[in-house]
C-alpha cells in the first residue's frame, strides 16, 4: 500500500512519533493506523494511546436532575455563536429536563413532548428560526433506587449548559446532602480524567487484549525470559487499570486515596454502604471529526484564481 504524506501527518498528530517514525510504522504495519499505532508504542516511540475524541461539532452539553434520576444530553450546532444564542440555551436545558423522563436513547427522547409537540419536531422548528442545522446527537440517564446521582458541567455558560456533562450515581440510605456532595466532587474528577469504564470488570475487554498484546512486545525486546515477561506484562496492566479504571484513579480532590477509597470513607463516617454504581461523561463533539476547511482554496476557486 503506498503511505501518503497526509497518512504520516495523521499518524504524527496520534502518536507525537517523529515523522521518518511514523512512516516506517505505517509502512510495517501496511498502512493500518491503529496498528502503525501499536508498532510505535512497541518500539516506545508514542505514547499510550488514550486518545479524546477530536472536538469537532459546536453546540452545548445539558444535564438536569431531580435528585435520584439524572439526565445528559447533547446537542449540536454549526457554530460556537449559535451556542451562545439565548434560545438555543433554553432549547437545550428544556430538552435535558424532557431527557430524565425517558429510557436515556436518543429515539425515545426525539419522540418525547416538549411544550405541546415531540422534542424532534422542536429541534426542527429551532433550526427554522436560527437558521443553523442541529442534531440531536446522544443522551443518557442515570438513576437510584436510593441514594443520589450528582451532575457536574465544565465550562458552563448558563446553569446546566456547557462543554463537559458529567453523572455520578452513589447509591445508600446515607444523608443525602453528604453523598450529593462527594458524587459531585467524583463527577468533578471524572470530567477532568475522563476514565474508560467504572471498574476492571467494566473494561471493553479488546481494550485490555490491545495493551496486554503491546506489554507483551514491548517486554521481549528486553530479552527476558518468558516467566519474567508475564510479571512484567501483569505489573503494566495494573498500572493501567489504575489510569483508566474510575474506582482505581487516585483521586483529583486527595490524591492521597483512590476514587475507591473516597467513597469508602463516606461510607464509614455515614455508617452505612455506599456504592458508586454508575457514570457518565459527554464531551461536546467527542469523536466527530471536524472538517477542516481551505479557505484561501476556497478563495481561489471563487475568484478563479
Amino acid at each position: 500500500m503506498s503511505i501518503t504524506a497526509a497518512m504520516v501527518k495523521e499518524l504524527r498528530e496520534k502518536s507525537g512519533a517523529g515523522m521518518m517514525d511514523c512512516k516506517t510504522a505505517l509502512t510495517e504495519s501496511g498502512g493500518d493506523m491503529e496498528a502503525a499505532v501499536d508498532w510505535l508504542r512497541t518500539k516506545g516511540l508514542a505514547k499510550a494511546a488514550k486518545k479524546a475524541g477530536r472536538v469537532a461539532a459546536e453546540g452545548l452539553v445539558g444535564v438536569a436532575t431531580d435528585g435520584k434520576k439524572a439526565a445528559v444530553i447533547e446537542l449540536n450546532s454549526e457554530t460556537d455563536f449559535v451556542a451562545r444564542n439565548e434560545g438555543f440555551q433554553e432549547l437545550v436545558a428544556k430538552v435535558a429536563k424532557v431527557a430524565i423522563g425517558t429510557d436515556g436513547s436518543v429515539e425515545a427522547l426525539g419522540a418525547a413532548d416538549l411544550d405541546g409537540k415531540s422534542v424532534a419536531d422542536s429541534v426542527t422548528e429551532a433550526i427554522a428560526t436560527i437558521g443553523e442545522n442541529m442534531t440531536l446527537r446522544r443522551s443518557a440517564v442515570l438513576s437510584v433506587n436510593e441514594g443520589a446521582v450528582s451532575t457536574y458541567v465544565h465550562g458552563q455558560v448558563s446553569e446546566g449548559l456547557g462543554k463537559i456533562g458529567v453523572l455520578v450515581a452513589l447509591e445508600s440510605s446515607g444523608d443525602k446532602d453528604k453523598l450529593n456532595a462527594l458524587g459531585r466532587q467524583v463527577a468533578m474528577h471524572v470530567a477532568a480524567t475522563s476514565p474508560l469504564a467504572l471498574s476492571t470488570d467494566e473494561l471493553d475487554p479488546a481494550v485490555v487484549e490491545r495493551e496486554r498484546t503491546v506489554f507483551s512486545e514491548q517486554a521481549r525486546e528486553s530479552g527476558k525470559p518468558e516467566n519474567i515477561i508475564e510479571k512484567m506484562v501483569e505489573g503494566r496492566l495494573r498500572k493501567f487499570y489504575e489510569e483508566v479504571t474510575l474506582v482505581k484513579q487516585a483521586f483529583v480532590i486527595n490524591p492521597d486515596q483512590t476514587v475507591e477509597q473516597a467513597v469508602e470513607a463516606l461510607a464509614k463516617e455515614l455508617g452505612t454502604d455506599v456504592k458508586l454504581s454508575g457514570f457518565v461523561r459527554f464531551a461536546l463533539g467527542e469523536g466527530i471529526e471536524k472538517e477542516e476547511q481551505d479557505f484561501a482554496a476556497e478563495v481561489a476557486a471563487a475568484t478563479g484564481q
